[in-house]
Formats: C-alpha cells, structure tokens, sequence
C-alpha cells in the first residue's frame, strides 16, 4: 500500500514534469477536494438544491477539463479555461445562492483570485485577475442594491458556511503554498547539485585541457627543434622547403592548442591579465618576423605603420596583447587573397592617471564582413559565411579570445568591414608609459633578421661557460643541447630534482635551465632546495623556469617563486641563446661578428604616419569654401547632378558655373542626387585609414537621401558616427566647421557629437528665391504654384526647421526691393545673433550685386567675417540663379 502510494505520488509529482503542469495537477487536485467537501458540507448544512446541483455541474466539469488538459499537455489552455469557469460562473453563482458576505462566499471568490495568480502563465494572467476583480466588485454591488438577488441565509447558517469556507479555503491555499515550495525546494537542491557538478566539470576540464597542453607541448618542443637543427644544416632546397612546413604545421598547432587551453581559462573565470614592463620596438619585430613570411607566401604585401610619439617601453601584458595581434593578423593574411595587410599602432589620449591609449588596428584587402555577419563575429566556434570560407582553415575561436582578452584588460574593440572590399578591427588598449622616450624611427629588419634568415649561425660563443639544464624527459635534454651546440657552452643535465641538487653541490654553473613538472620533486621544490642549499655553490646562480606550462599567470607565478627567467616550450635557438645572453656573465660571451643572421630578404614596408583620432567628413552640399575645408581637413562626398545629358559629381565634374551655363540654356529637368549607400561605404573605409574615427555631418534628412544613405553605410563601421545637420548649405557648413574645432581640440567623437546636436538649433539658415522656376524644375513645387509666383512676383524665402524645408515668408516686387526686406527681417533681433561669422551663400549674381548685399548687411550688423560663397551645384539646381542665403550662428 505504501508502494502504491509513493508511486501516485512521484507521478503526480514527477521532476520530469514541467512546473506548470505539477502546480496544476496539485492544485486542481486539491480545488475538487475542497469542492467535494463543500458539496457534501452544504448538503448536511441546507444549502439551497439550486447551489449543491451547481456545484456539482462545475466539479464534474472541472474534472474533465482537467483529465483533458493534462492527458493532451494543454496545460495553459486548460488553466485559463478554468479560472474563467471559476472566475466568471462558479463563485458568482455560489456569492448569490449562499447568503452573498453573510456567508463563506467571499473566501471563495478570493480562492478564485488565487488560483488564476498562482497557475496561470503570460498576459493573460493580469487580464483575468482584473476581470476576477471587476466580476467581485459587481457581485458586492448587487447584493448591496438589490439584495432580492441574494438567497438569504439563517444566522447559523452564516457562522457554518463561514467556519466551514474558512477551513476549506484556508486549507487549499496552505496547500497550494506549500506545495509550491516544496517545489521550489527540490529545485533549488537540483540547482545546487547541478552546479557542483558543473563546477567539478570545469575543474576536470581545466585539469585536462592544462594537462593536454603541457603534455602536447612536449613532444612539439621535440619536433620544432630537431627541426630548426635540419634548417642550421646545409641542405637541399626540397628539403629546406618540407622543413619549413613542417615548422608552420607545428606553429599552426601549437597555436590551436593555446587557443583551446585560452577559452577553457576565460570560461571559467581564471584567466589573468599579469602586467609587465615591456618593450614596444621588441614586441613588433617579434610580430613583424612571424607574420612576414605568411604574407609573402601568399604574395601579399605586409606594412607596418608606426607612431613615432608612442613610448618606447610600455607596462601591460605583453603576451596577451602578442596573442591579440597575432590572432588578428592571422586573420587578415588567412581572409586575404590579394593586396596588403597593414598593422598600424598609434597613441590615442593621456588620462590624468598617466594611462597611455594605444590603438592597434589591422586592415587587410581581404573579402571583407557582410553586415548582418558583423553581430557573430566575436562567438565562439562561429565562422560567418561558411559557405564562402569552406576551404580557410580555423576552429572560430581567435575573434572571440580576442575579445574577451580586449575585455580583460579593459580595452574596446571594433570592426569596420565594406563586403568583398577589405576589413578593419581596431583595438584600444590603456597602457601606462615606463618611460617619456618615444619609440621613434624603427629598423624592424636588423631586429629581426634572425627569424628571416634561412642560414642560421650562432648569435654568441661562450666556451668557458657552464650551464646546467635539468628536466625528466631525456628528449628535451638532447633538443636544448643540440640547439646551443654552436654556442660553444659546456652543458651539463640532469632528470630529476635530486640529480640536479647532486651536481649543484659538486660544482658551479653560471645558468641554471629548470624544467618545472617532474616526478618526486618538481622545479619550484627543486629552486627553493637550491636556493637554502648548504654547502652548495649554486644558491645565487640565476636560474630560468624551461617549462610547457603556458600562461601571463603562470610566468607571474614563477616570478613570485624566485625564477630570474621563463622560456615556454616549444623553444627555439635564437630564445634559448637570448635568454642565456640576458644571464651569463659577460666576460665569458663572445658575440660574433654577423649577430643573428645572413643573408638579405626583402623587408615589411614600414611607415611613420600618424593618424588622426578623429576625421570630420561632410557633403559637397556643405558650401564651404576650398581652401577652409583643406585647412582643417575635411573630407567631402560628392553628391551628384542629373541632367537629360548624364550624371555629374558636384564639384569634381561640375562646378557652379557649369551649372548655372546649363539653367540658363536649357528647358529640361535638372536635379541633385545623394550618393548611394554603396558610395558612403567606400568613402567611409578610405577615410578610417587615415583616422580613428568619423564624424560625418550630412544634409537635413529631410530634405535628402543623403543622410539615410549615410546611415546605413555606417552600419558597417563601428567607428563611424553620422549626424543630421538639420540644415543644408552653408548653414550645414558652420556644424562642419565647429566640428572640425572639436576635433583640433581632440575632444572624443562621442563628445563631438553631443556638442554638434546641441549646436545644430543655434545655426540660421535661410535663402530668399528670386524665381520659382528652377525649384519647379527640380520638383520641389508645382509648375501651377510657379505660375501663380510668377504672375503675382512673390519671392518665397525658404528657411530649415526642425531638418525640413519650410517657406518663412512671402516677399512681393522687384529682386532688390525683396533683397532689402529679406535682409531687414533677418536681423531684427541683433542682441541674439553671433556676429562673428555670416555666410552670403549665392547663385548667379555679378559682384556689383554682392557689394550691395554686403553694404545693407552691415548697416544692420557689423560681422566680423563675411564670406561671399558660391552656391555648390547640387544647391544651385534647387535655387537658381539670383537667389542668396544669409546664414549664421546664433547666440
């Protein structure tokens, strides 16, 4: 029996069932109960036949939809059903037939309440308790005002049905509350339990992934050094070239192998960032070396692109900061089948805390990024357009260790890609300068000459020294002394901890190389022996942790136990001979004559040219004289006139007089049109070589294409930010012209932007019309709105507000009497102007008309600058010949 029991309750109950249906099937369960009893409670008590019959209609109903419900797991469907039953029918009915509030009715009616809180899920659920609640308030106004409707009860009556509602109500909803929590009891103990075993996976996975690495390390350290002593040898070309493959699969994997080990570490939260002082010019040739010759293999050209003002030594974690670029390299000459990558290194802003912003980007001529691929760029084991990269190797995990790496040390990474043309990513790294020495003129050649040499000879001699190199694994021990053969040293070795305390105590070495995991007694055991060894002749002999053990932290953790150096295996020569250079006692060193290296390659291009942190970019709609524009160094997009006899880019193919040669010769349609999106894409990605970031400032979008063409273009580039001047000529130019402040200032592009929205509702910008006929022509009105113009000689002055063309007013009579007009009404309000700069923006106009302009203009306001200012042709097509604007800042 009590078998029977446990299993109706493990499948009423069941972990395996979803929450919903379990609360469902407890509470549902424990509402016919306690309906049950009410029935048979009300038939002992009196209760009205018409109230006991009710209550049996809906306990049998209820029954059913629950059967249902759960049989088909419509369990949502089947608890909206309900509460509605109950809500809107049952408790109503048993209000009026059970004596109304003198009775237990109204413990029923909030037992509704709660059933519908407690089982029912979504929107639906605050629908129906406000439905719930409006059906009560109804119930208790009726039975206040028409108390007929009520089937009244006796006194004793009330007391029962009140006790007996009370006992029943008050024992569902307990039951329901502690069902519930029993519930959420058992889930959070499976919660719990599941994170234990999570947290053991992740350790187990850690323990395996760090073992993996140290383990495959080993047997590489083999293969990359026997290998480098094949190179050293005078073999035949077809060998050189497999030994030079061979060198590239193993790089290749090993690189795999620290990107697994990478993300394992940055999943489970141990990954460190460990600062160290390093050195910039180092760092690069090292990079420059590695990446060179993929380039060239793949007949790419590599460039390298320097600031001269950066510091020559820097405090960060160099080896992530490597990792970040190599991955990021990497993918540029993997995704490039033809042109150039360029890495390009830059000094971005000094905070107070003496925090340097380094900015590394790559750029690559490369297939480029669809946009709606940009968003998966940085997932892990996510390759966008697999379909076009098929047959390009990777796992999809460097972008995404990149980014989390980025993340760590608090910097912001970017991507600007145009499809099929060439990708960007830009990283922002805030490093602290060890020194003010700026890094200056590098010779990446003679730095790293070693690593592009085919020949090989021996950076140093040091016959008479001694070093002692101690490891368990015997093939390492021949790699090391095969790889410092040439220098000449006298190696001893050792492999185990024990034997290397033996030696230790018998003679004197001027190196020491540790490996760190060993059986019995492991390196760092071995170090602190030697160190307090007495009587031994080796205590303060540096000495250097050889080891697979790969990781910032774990070069930290050698740091903190007393290790003078670190070298990770895989090792090569040219590591293991610097790192005994940094070490071995000077006068026993020789160095020879020819340093690391012969022979002559051709070398990465390498440039010094500083970009900008911000570029300020506009429209050739700007109107803003040549010459400004150069001197601040705006970049302009053309916009594009159309006629009957083609396409003209404003200002390259066309100019003002072309233009206005054109309106005054011929009858046809002539209009201006933005560039498109494809156009501003292009555009953008030149101008992100020469700078940071964009700051584009483009036509008032409503009365141009432009700036959603600009728009969409820049959702291509995260460095690329596109403001709606709200104006159009000129007075589109004086935001271009406070934004180019900004930029002088090195304010951020955020700031620059902020600055320019608020800015923008203090220009003016405003152009009286002297004949409607080329606006007709353009299509900006109606050749019946021209007609009517023309024939009452109105001359409508056409002001921008709120980024829409709008006619501020209407002048009537000749050209010059409307001159004098429009000029008045702009100036009444002089305390409010900014006299410091107006534009006279104009079209067709001889210069005696222009002096009388300027004449009536400073009879009003005595500018300090005016500058007289052709209209660009893409304005002068709207306006026509004979129309002027005066625009300016207010205060």
């Amino acid at each position: 029996m009590k078998e029977r029991i446990k299993q109706f309750v493990f499948r009423f109950n069941s972990p395996s069932l979803p929450l919903q249906e379990r609360l469902f099937r407890m509470i549902m369960t424990a509402g016919l109960v306690g309906l049950m009893i009410g029935i048979i409670s009300g038939i002992f008590s009196g209760e009205d036949i018409a109230n006991t019959l009710t209550l049996c209609g809906a306990f049998l109903f209820l029954a059913i939809i629950t059967f249902v419900s759960i049989r088909f797991h419509k369990i949502q469907m089947g608890a909206v059903i309900t509460g509605m039953l109950i809500l809107f029918i049952v408790m109503p009915f048993n209000f009026f037939t059970t004596g109304g509030i003198y009775g237990g009715a109204s413990l029923w009616l909030l037992l509704g309440i709660v059933y519908v809180c407690f089982l029912i899920e979504k929107k639906i659920k605050i629908v129906l308790i406000l439905c719930g609640f409006a059906v009560d308030a109804a119930c208790y106004y009726i039975a206040f005002y028409h108390s007929e409707y009520v089937v009244p009860h006796t006194m004793k009556m009330a007391y029962s049905d009140s006790f007996v509602s009370m006992v029943i109500v008050s024992a569902v909803i307990c039951s329901m509350i502690a069902f519930q929590n029993a519930i959420f009891k058992r889930e959070n103990k499976l919660a719990q339990e599941q994170k234990k075993e999570i947290e053991e996976l992740n350790r187990m996975q850690n323990r395996f992934f760090s073992s993996m690495s140290h383990e495959i390390r080993t047997p590489i350290n083999t293969i990359i050094g026997l290998n480098e002593m094949i190179l050293r040898d005078n073999i035949s070309d077809e060998v050189a070239n497999d030994a030079a493959n061979i060198q590239s699969a193993s790089e290749m994997l090993l690189a795999l192998i620290n990107d697994i080990l990478d993300m394992s570490k940055i999943e489970s939260g141990k990954m460190d960032i460990v600062s160290t002082t390093y050195d910039l010019g180092a760092m690069l040739s090292d990079l420059v070396g590695m990446i060179w010759s993929r380039a060239k293999d793949k007949g790419l050209e590599f460039h390298v692109d320097v600031d001269q003002s950066l510091p020559s030594q820097l405090y960060g974690d160099e080896v992530r900061i490597k990792q970040i670029l190599i991955n990021m390299l990497n993918n540029a000459v993997k995704y490039t089948s033809e042109g150039s990558v360029t890495l390009a290194i830059q000094r971005g802003r000094t905070n107070n805390d003496g925090m340097t912003e380094v900015i590394f980007s790559v750029t690559d001529t490369g297939m480029g990024i669809k946009k709606e691929s940009i968003p998966y760029l940085f997932q892990a084991f996510k390759r966008v357009d697999e379909e076009q990269n098929r047959y390009i190797e990777g796992t999809g995990l460097g972008l995404s260790i990149v980014k989390q790496l980025v993340d760590l040390m608090g910097g912001e990474i970017s991507v600007n890609s145009v499809y099929r043309k060439g990708s960007t990513f830009v990283v922002s790294l805030p490093q602290r300068a060890v020194t003010d020495a700026p890094i200056g003129e590098l010779d990446l050649e003679t730095r790293h000459a070693m690593n592009r040499s085919r020949h090989y000879r021996q950076t140093f001699e040091a016959p008479n020294a001694h070093v002692l190199i101690v490891d368990d694994n015997e093939t390492n021990l021949m790699v090391a002394q095969k790889l410092l053969r040439d220098t000449k040293v006298q190696i001893d070795t050792a492999t185990s901890g024990m034997e290397c305390l033996e030696k230790t105590f018998d003679k004197r070495y001027d190196v020491i190389l540790m490996d760190h995991l060993m059986p019995n007694m492991d390196g760092v055991t071995c170090l602190h022996e030697l160190r307090s060894q007495k009587g031994g002749l080796n205590q303060d002999v540096p000495v250097v942790a050889l080891t697979a053990n790969a990781g910032s932290e774990n070069q930290e953790m050698y740091r903190r136990e007393g290790f003078d150096g670190y070298l990770l295996k895989p090792v090569t020569g040219m590591n293991l001979e610097m790192e005994l250079l940094r070490h071995l006692p000077k006068e026993l060193v020789s160095i020879t004559s020819e340093g690391a290296a012969v022979g002559v390659v051709e070398n990465a291009v390498v440039e010094h040219r500083r970009r900008r942190m911000v570029m300020i970019t506009t429209d050739s709609v700007c109107d803003l004289p040549e010459q400004m524009l150069s001197s601040k160094q705006v970049a302009v997009m053309p916009y594009r006139v159309c006629t009957a006899n083609g396409e003209f880019l404003d200002g390259i193919e066309t100019d003002s007089d072309g233009v206005l040669a054109y309106l005054c010769n011929n009858v046809g349609e002539i209009h201006s049109q933005a560039p498109k999106v494809v156009d501003y894409e292009e555009f953008f990605a030149e101008q992100l070589t020469k700078a940071q970031y964009v700051v584009h400032i483009s036509m008032a979008r409503h009365v141009s294409e432009g700036y959603a063409h600009a728009l969409e273009a820049a959702g291509n580039f995260d460095n690329v930010f596109v403001i709606d001047s709200g104006h159009l000529s000129s007075g589109m130019g004086l935001l271009v012209l406070r934004a180019a402040q900004y930029a002088a200032a090195e304010k951020t592009p955020e700031a620059i932007v902020a600055a320019l929205e608020e800015d923008r509702s203090k220009i003016s910008t405003s152009f009286v019309v002297d004949s409607t006929e080329y606006m007709a022509r353009a299509g900006r009105i109606s050749d019946s709105v021209h007609t009517i113009c023309k024939s009452l000689m109105l001359h409508p002055v056409i002001v921008l507000d709120r980024s829409r063309i709008k006619v501020g007013s209407i002048w009537i009579g000749t050209r010059v009497g409307t001159w004098k007009r429009y000029i008045s009404a702009e100036f009444c309000h002089k305390r409010e102007i900014d006299q410091a700069m107006l534009f006279i923006t104009y079209a067709g106009m001889n210069e005696q008309e222009l002096m009388d302009i300027e004449k009536q203009v400073r009879e009003k306001i005595d500018f300090e600058t005016i500058v007289f200012q052709k209209a660009s042709p893409a304005i002068l097509t709207n306006c026509g010949p004979g129309s002027f604007g005066l625009l300016y800042m207010k205060k």
